[in-house]
């Protein structure tokens, strides 16, 4: 994916508007560009509406700080007290994952609480890695894209977002720890049934004689 500039001539006046693109290889072999999301004008009126849309987080602050975006050939405003110059020759998208399917899968797991059910029967002990977070893993690859756990570490994780969402990085996907944490789970499996039964009554507040 790459950032492209239309230039139009309007009123006199040069206006610039971007979209963020894509190139793909067709059967034919021609490499044909698609547009992703069309992002407006940046200059003249739209500058300002803009600025308050950039946020950056510093490796030592905390908080979001709100920054100035202007193309490197553009002079800076004076009243742009934060700004950068972007060389769009140069911008590139790297690693493009889905995280929205990922956000979801991690959504629907912390509603079913468990998190804090898995962090009460796989405590974390010695290893660097929580296994509730190993499970979660697992868990969500079965509801997104269900395949093997050798999959999962071969592929499927460096494509996700779930490192992001973990907090962790490959190791909470090496290959032996996912075979190891399904033998950890299967004495929980009553306790793990109970669990969803009253979830699911606190969630849709439902009763029943018999749950099959």
């Amino acid at each position: 994916m790459f950032l492209r500039c239309h230039a139009r001539l309007k009123d006199g006046k040069e206006h610039r508007y971007y979209s963020v693109e894509e190139s793909r290889r067709v059967q034919s072999g021609k490499v044909v560009q698609r547009r992703v999301l069309y992002l407006g004008e940046i200059n003249g009126s739209h500058q300002a509406a803009w600025r308050k849309t950039l946020e950056v987080f510093g490796e030592r602050q905390q908080r979001p700080t709100t920054l100035s975006l202007f193309p490197e050939d553009r002079p800076v405003p004076a009243d742009a007290l934060d700004s950068v110059q972007v060389k769009l020759n140069e911008m590139q998208l790297r690693r493009a994952r889905p995280y929205g399917n990922c956000w979801l899968g991690c959504e629907v797991w912390r509603q079913l609480e468990q998190d804090r059910f898995w962090e009460r029967k796989l405590p974390r002990g010695r290893d660097k890695v929580s296994w509730a977070h190993v499970l979660q893993l697992l868990v969500v690859n079965r509801l997104i894209e269900p395949g093997s756990e050798f999959h999962l570490h071969h592929e499927w994780f460096d494509h996700s977002a779930m490192d992001v969402l973990l907090g962790s990085d490959f190791e909470v996907a090496e290959k032996d720890r996912l075979y190891r944490c399904l033998d950890r789970v299967l004495e929980h499996r009553e306790e793990l049934f109970a669990h969803l039964q009253e979830r699911w009554k606190s969630l849709f507040d439902v009763s029943f004689d018999v749950l099959l």
